[in-house]
């Protein structure tokens, strides 16, 4: 049924047009909804060092819901300004927890994000492996994760833990948490990056921060793209394992991802990886895993295809890694994506050298 859909939605519609980057991140900001934030009233909760980082756990308003919290890492001993990285926590259909996915903050991680980190960041916490570069990262939680995650009623699973119980009532709720959003005229996507969009300019309004960058796996490479284009001030870009045409995951692949994906009137205006590359000329990394079972290879190929094509005038901004893995942000994408950051974002050796 849906083969047959799609070809009169494309006639009737005009859909994936290429329109020129101003315009599609324009246009793209209003019809996602993406909504005007700021963190408020941003407090230090605590503070602790861990050999050569300092890390602060921030907590501050978006003007509704729970209180934000995020940590911010460090080098103790580093001189300002250093370069500033927003660090993007994924969806891996984990909602009870959020930043600490990718950072760890004075106390030990739980079974849970451990097997997580094992499955799809090689084990790490890489935003503390970051900070230990040179840069500042601030890693947050975001609606509807970790400190802002809504209270659920969890079903009765005593074989598992309380983590794994919130996450399988969290998945049954993110059609209502996209529903609300709808009625509302915004998205989820546009929450989400409107959060984003705050924790980045509290990121940039920092004295010990110069350039400020951003970086995301899966659901949080969505979100590295969103920020990407509707950021103006965002230096440097890596999204990693979230690169596919919509077009061609239809049909088997569109039930695998969130709700955050598919923003309604994108497709009006463009294609996914047009959205992703909007941002031409300024840099970009988009790290793609071959062996990714939520995207197809056709999805990839167009993908890079489109996003090359946007950079053509741009040689050197836009850095493509292929990489022979499933879905995931390990170890060796990792430390290809710190060295793009650090050539790409001033205050860092790389960056103060060229």
């Amino acid at each position: 049924m849906f083969s047959e859909l799609a070809p009169i939605a494309a006639a009737q519609l005009g859909l994936y047009p290429t329109l020129p980057g101003p315009e599609l991140r324009a246009r793209a900001r209003e019809a996602i909804g993406v909504l005007d934030l700021s963190a408020g009233d941003v407090r230090v909760e605590r503070s602790w060092t861990d050999g050569d980082l300092y890390g602060e756990e921030l907590s501050w308003s978006v003007g509704f819901g729970p209180r934000t919290r995020a940590y911010l890492l460090r080098p103790r001993a580093a001189d300002g300004p250093l370069p500033g990285v927003v660090a993007l926590h994924c969806h891996a259909g984990m909602k009870w927890a959020g930043k600490e996915k990718i950072a760890d903050g004075p106390g030990a991680p739980s079974p849970e994000v451990r097997r997580l980190r094992g499955e799809l960041y090689g084990g790490r916490a890489y935003a503390n492996e970051l900070a230990r570069r040179g840069f500042v990262v601030l890693a947050h939680d975001v609606f509807v994760w970790g400190s802002r995650r809504f209270p659920l009623e969890l079903p009765e699973r005593p074989e598992l833990s309380e983590a794994d119980r919130y996450d399988l009532a969290a998945r049954e709720h993110e059609h209502v948490v996209a529903k609300h959003c709808a009625a509302l005229g915004t998205s989820f996507a546009g929450v989400v990056a409107g959060e984003d969009l705050a924790a980045a300019a509290y990121l940039r309004s920092r004295p010990d921060v110069a350039e400020v960058g951003c970086v995301g796996l899966s659901g949080g490479g969505l979100r590295a793209a969103l920020l990407g284009a509707f950021d103006p001030d965002m230096r440097a870009v890596v999204v990693a394992a979230m690169a596919s045409s919509f077009r061609d995951m239809l049909g088997g692949h569109v039930e695998l991802h969130t709700w955050m994906l598919w923003p309604p009137g994108l497709p009006r205006l463009g294609d996914y990886p047009d959205l992703v590359a909007a941002r031409a000329p300024a840099p970009l990394m988009v790290q793609y895993a071959t062996r990714d079972r939520l995207f197809p290879d056709e999805g990839i190929r167009r993908a890079h295809a489109i996003i090359a094509g946007r950079y053509r005038d741009a040689p050197g901004a836009y850095e493509a890694v292929f990489a022979d893995v499933p879905h995931c942000f390990d170890v060796p994408m990792q430390e290809r994506a710190f060295a793009w950051l650090a050539a790409n974002l001033s205050g860092s050796p790389a960056s103060t050298s060229r």
